[in-house]
C-alpha cells in the first residue's frame, strides 16, 4: 500500500482511468451488457485493491475527485435534450406523468422489498434512490440517513441490470415509438441506460436523458418528505 497520500491518489486514479479505457475496448469489441464498463471497471479496480491490501477508504480518498466529476456529467445531459426540445415539448404531460409514478414505485418498491427480506433500516433507505443517477442517489441517500457509499453501488447495479433487462423488454414488447424507448431506458436504468438509449438513436438518447435528470429531480423532493415522516 502507498503511504505517500499524493502518490496514492496518483496511482488510483491512474489505475480507474486506465481500467475504464480497457472496459471501453473491450465493450466496443463486445457488444454484451456483461461487458459494460460499469460492471468491469469496479470489478478490474477492485481487484487491483485487493491484491494491494488496499481498503475503500484508502482508495475513495485518492480518486474523490472522480465521483465529484459525476454532477457535470449529468448537467452536460442538457445538450441533447436542448436538441430535441420540439418532441419533448409536445410529449411532456406523458414524460411527467410517467417519472412521477416511477419514480415513486421505484422508491416504494426498494423500500417494501427491502423490509420484506429483513434488511436493516440503512440497508433500506440506501436501496430507495438506486433507480436515480450516482450524483442524486449521494444526496438522498444523505437526506434519508443511508449510506452513500452503499446508495452509489446500488446505483450501479440497477444500471447494469436495467440496461440489460431493457433490450429484452423492448424485444418482447412493441415499443415502436422513440418516446417510449427512451423513457424505459432513462427510467429503468438512468445513466446506463441513457448510454444505451443513444446507441439505439438520437431521440431515445434525448428522452432517456431527460427522463433520468426529471427523475432524479423529482426523488430528491420526495426524498425531503419521506425523510421527515421517518424522523
Amino acid at each position: 500500500m502507498l503511504r505517500d497520500p499524493l502518490l496514492a491518489a496518483l496511482f488510483w486514479s491512474a489505475v480507474t482511468i486506465g481500467a475504464y479505457a480497457l472496459a471501453r475496448l473491450a465493450h466496443r469489441r463486445w457488444r454484451a451488457w456483461w461487458t459494460s464498463p460499469l460492471l468491469t471497471t469496479p470489478l478490474l479496480v477492485g481487484a487491483a485493491a485487493l491484491s494491494l491490501h488496499t481498503g475503500y477508504a484508502d482508495y475513495i480518498r485518492g480518486t474523490h475527485w472522480l465521483v465529484l466529476m459525476m454532477g457535470p456529467a449529468t448537467v452536460a445531459f442538457a445538450i441533447p435534450i436542448y436538441e430535441q426540445r420540439a418532441l419533448i415539448r409536445s410529449h411532456w404531460p406523458v414524460l411527467a406523468v410517467g417519472v412521477m409514478v416511477g419514480s415513486a414505485l421505484s422508491m416504494s418498491t426498494a423500500f417494501l422489498l427491502a423490509d420484506l427480506m429483513g434488511l436493516s433500516q440503512q440497508l433500506q433507505l440506501s436501496l430507495m434512490p438506486r433507480s436515480t443517477s450516482t450524483p442524486f442517489a449521494v444526496a438522498i441517500a444523505q437526506d434519508l440517513g443511508g449510506t452513500p457509499d452503499l446508495a452509489a453501488v446500488f446505483v450501479i447495479a440497477t444500471g447494469i441490470c436495467g440496461a440489460a433487462l431493457g433490450e429484452v423488454v423492448m424485444k418482447a414488447m412493441p415499443l415502436r415509438s422513440s418516446l417510449a424507448r427512451g423513457a424505459l431506458l432513462g427510467m429503468g436504468a438512468h445513466g446506463a441506460g441513457v448510454a444505451k438509449a443513444h446507441q439505439i438513436g438520437g431521440e431515445e438518447g434525448s428522452v432517456a436523458g431527460l427522463v433520468m435528470v426529471l427523475a432524479g429531480l423529482f426523488n430528491v423532493l420526495m426524498a425531503s418528505a419521506v425523510a421527515a415522516l421517518l424522523r
